[in-house]
């Protein structure tokens, strides 16, 4: 009898995580709910308007922030390379927030967080597209992604993800989080992973990719989604390690970039870079490409939606079952 080793199939053990953001959030949520309840019960019989109206404002009160965003989104890429989204455009982009947003705060990343696994059948066959790690963003983990991980089970594609903990740490401590998370979908499919990442997920990969000597045998892509390559107008009001790494023109930021440019002339031909004119979190629009880098614009979409984006999704895929492909095959196609 072949040992299991020799098999193509294996099952990995996958290592058990927590999410301290998770139970955050469940806190905040229940706290929301029952702060709307008890104010709406203690003011109903005085006035039902002010009952009603005070409740609303608790629980939709993210919208008006959300609102504020848009507004200086539209004053901060006025000066931008990338052409700015009008203001119709930019209040689509709001509509789609507000109805995504707490979907992924208050539901998915609380409550729903563990739902799909991540794949611990091993399956190393080459015709077989790679293995997928995901990499969420700032104030997320990895329920983020749940949509995506449904999508991959039926199409019988492996993942990996991460919980980037601690949540308001350094941006280079998560290096070894996501180490881990590629050498469990290198032993998936026995080939080099696809990244795909979202907001300061992108950050946290380049961070791997720069301190990794042989990231070029380790990785075949890396997808970013809204991430904020070279900082953000948002970063200046954080004061929270990671938030503040993400400010324009943040000296982490460019030692980062010089440490990639040092080890190759090219070092971000292997890059996707998602990004929009409507992101309402990493503007202006332009912070979120890089150069030389597959960068791919998709206008009029918020920050949480571009994760979720139809096309976003499709291609993305598609790169990542491409990735099987030999050479030739990649070429022809």
């Amino acid at each position: 009898m072949a040992a299991e080793s020799d098999t193509p199939y294996v099952r990995l053990r996958v290592t058990q995580v927590r999410s301290t953001l998770a139970r955050l959030q469940q806190c905040l949520v229940l706290s929301a709910l029952g702060l709307a309840l008890a104010w709406a019960l203690i003011f109903w019989t005085e006035s039902p308007l002010l009952a009603l109206g005070g409740a609303a404002l608790l629980l939709l009160g993210y919208a008006l922030v959300l609102a504020l965003e848009f507004v200086a989104v539209a004053r901060v890429n006025r000066g931008d390379s990338v052409p700015a989204a009008n203001a119709a455009t930019l209040l689509r982009a709001w509509w789609q927030e507000v109805r995504v947003a707490p979907v992924v705060f208050a539901w998915r990343q609380p409550f729903r967080w563990q739902t799909w696994p991540d794949t611990s059948e091993r399956n190393a066959d080459p015709a077989k597209p790679p293995a997928v790690v995901f990499v969420h963003g700032f104030v997320c983990n990895r329920g983020f992604w749940l949509p995506w991980m449904r999508t991959l089970r039926v199409l019988g594609v492996p993942y990996t993800s991460v919980n980037l903990e601690p949540v308001f740490g350094s941006i280079p401590d998560y290096v070894p989080l996501i180490e881990e998370a590629v050498r469990r979908a290198e032993a998936l499919s026995g080939q080099p992973p696809v990244l795909i990442c979202h907001s300061m997920g992108g950050l946290a990969a380049r961070a791997w990719w720069s301190s990794t000597p042989d990231v070029a045998q380790r990785v075949q892509r890396v997808i970013t989604i809204g991430t904020p390559h070279h900082g953000t107008w948002l970063g200046q009001f954080s004061h929270v390690p990671n938030g503040q790494q993400m400010r324009q023109n943040h000296a982490w930021l460019a030692n980062l970039a010089e440490r990639e440019k040092a080890g190759s002339d090219a070092p971000y031909e292997r890059f996707t870079c998602w990004y929009s004119n409507a992101d309402n979190i990493v503007f202006p629009a332009s912070t979120a490409l890089l150069e030389g880098a597959d960068n791919r614009h998709v206008p009029g979409v918020a920050h949480v939606a571009l994760g979720f984006h139809p096309r976003v999704m499709r291609e993305s895929l598609a790169m990542v079952a491409s990735a099987a492909r030999s050479p030739a095959e990649r070429t022809a196609a």
